[in-house]
């Protein structure tokens, strides 16, 4: 992995052989190994690690970006020269912003005042020496581990056990140093019966708060408790969905959050900023400095991310802003529409056609929180919901989506679950969802395959509508 002096280094040395006014250089470093199994034995076992440098150029409001994972000094010439190359030939952007200095990145003072004194930055420390430390035999002990529930329940189990330890850096010419590393560890399962399936899945950057062994009980119990699956009728159920299920569905809400989004008129929100969308229940937030969340404090320019509340009891309240995104908005209709307008520190890496979106999404704890097992409890009738998957958009404005359930979808009658049934396609609007919300639990970090990673609460949820029955 690169240190922070190799890379000032190698910026010193782009520095020297670019001729461009600015220059931003963009350092990503990554060690990633997997351990793969089904069928209960471990048929794959990879490893790789890749250093890449991005260097952007920017000539009188024209910019443009290379790359190259080679650090040897003709290797650099080349990427410069390319970056520069590139940059020239571009349409000048009027919206272009000068790179930003360290003050202002920092969120001291908006582009173009004064310079003021930078803080130290104290971002949460994600990079734990357990997770980096990882072997092969440490994957494989807890692939033996799971099989081993597996083989115990008569099941057939697949899933992945991998790690990861990365870092990402920020250097500009104006004097802005941004460094930070973290480790990942992340175990996903797949219990296999019959006619039933069971699956969990689990991420965090220190793999102490990974537990193999119980994540496949619970996966195995799934499919236990799901086998011979009974059909009913589609139709609009109260629904309990695990944070899982709740994480993969809510989503896809979170590209609309993007001031970008809303000057392209692409976003569901356009319009309804101030607005009351969602339950009372409902507040959303995005925080990278919370303790269930992972990643860089800073953004694709190394503007550091502030915490913003994105809804507050059903009311939606801002959106984020990159920094270029933020001065168009201050110059365009919705003005007056959006709450405050400021670079939040979301943006992506420039050039890009997407602006900014939230990363680090929150839920709050509301009002009483309860169990699973009370949600149940508490359920006349209704359908428990392990985990959705396949979804997609069928209508942007009320954030229509479609999906199937999958891998323990459960019946639930006079307040106990009776056993599985067959999964369901559903249409589901998330704004009706959100504002159908009976309870809630305390929300968790959760992993799902359809969005990344959330601290989101399970969710009861009243008149969520099923199509139609699937075949398995």
């Amino acid at each position: 992995m690169l240190t922070r002096e190799q890379a000032g280094e190698i910026f010193d040395r782009i520095r020297r052989l670019s001729t461009a006014d600015e220059v931003e250089v963009l350092f990503s470093d990554g060690r990633f190994a997997l351990t793969r199994f089904a069928n209960n034995i471990i048929h794959q076992n990879v490893a790789e690690e890749n250093h890449v440098v991005s260097v952007r150029s920017v000539f009188g409001g024209r910019t443009a970006r290379a790359f190259t994972n080679k650090f040897d000094e003709e290797s650099l010439r080349q990427v410069v020269r390319s970056a520069d190359a590139l940059a020239k030939v571009q349409h000048p952007d009027a919206d272009l912003l000068p790179i930003p200095d360290a003050a202002e990145a920092a969120g001291l003072r908006p582009a173009g005042q004064p310079r003021a004194a930078v803080p130290t930055y104290s971002a949460p420390s994600r990079h734990f020496a357990a997770t980096a430390g990882i072997t092969p035999e440490l994957r494989a002990d807890g692939v033996k581990k799971i099989v081993g529930v597996a083989e115990k329940h008569g099941l057939t189990t697949a899933g992945v056990f991998s790690s990861a330890e990365s870092l990402d850096g920020v250097f500009n010419s104006r004097g802005l140093s941004r460094w930070h590393t973290q480790t990942s560890a992340e175990v996903s399962i797949t219990m296999l019966a019959a006619d039933s399936s069971g699956w969990q899945k689990a991420n965090s950057p220190d793999v102490r708060n990974l537990d193999p062994l119980a994540l496949a009980e619970v996966a195995a119990q799934k499919a236990l408790d799901s086998a011979h699956p009974r059909e009913i009728p589609a139709g609009k159920y109260m629904v309990i969905l695990e944070p899982a299920a709740v994480l993969d569905i809510v989503g896809f809400t979170f590209w609309d959050y993007s001031g970008m989004a809303i000057l392209d008129q692409r976003s569901f929100l356009t319009g309804r900023i101030g607005t009351k969308l969602f339950g009372d229940n409902i507040s959303i937030w995005d925080d990278v400095a919370h303790p269930l969340q992972t990643g860089s404090p800073f953004d694709g320019e190394g503007v550091q991310r502030q915490r913003v509340g994105l809804v507050e009891n059903g009311i939606v309240k801002r959106v984020v802003y990159a920094r270029a995104t933020a001065q168009r908005m201050k110059g365009s209709e919705y003005k007056d529409k959006v709450g405050p307008i400021e670079a939040t520190g979301h943006g992506f890496a420039l050039p890009n056609e997407m602006g900014e979106m939230p990363l680090n999404i929150v839920f709050a704890a509301a009002g009483d929180p309860q169990t699973v097992e009370q949600m149940i409890a508490s359920t006349e009738r209704g359908v428990l919901v392990t985990r959705l998957w396949y979804i997609r958009e069928v209508e942007p404005f009320e954030k229509m989506l479609t999906g199937m359930t999958r891998d323990g979808t459960f019946l639930v009658e006079n307040g106990r679950v009776q056993g599985g049934v067959r999964n369901f396609r559903f249409n589901e609007s998330l704004i009706h969802m959100l504002s159908n919300v009976e309870a809630m639990s305390v929300p968790v970090r959760s992993s799902g395959e359809e969005s990344f990673d959330m601290v989101v609460p399970a969710m009861k949820v009243k008149e969520f509508n099923f199509t139609e029955v699937t075949k398995f």
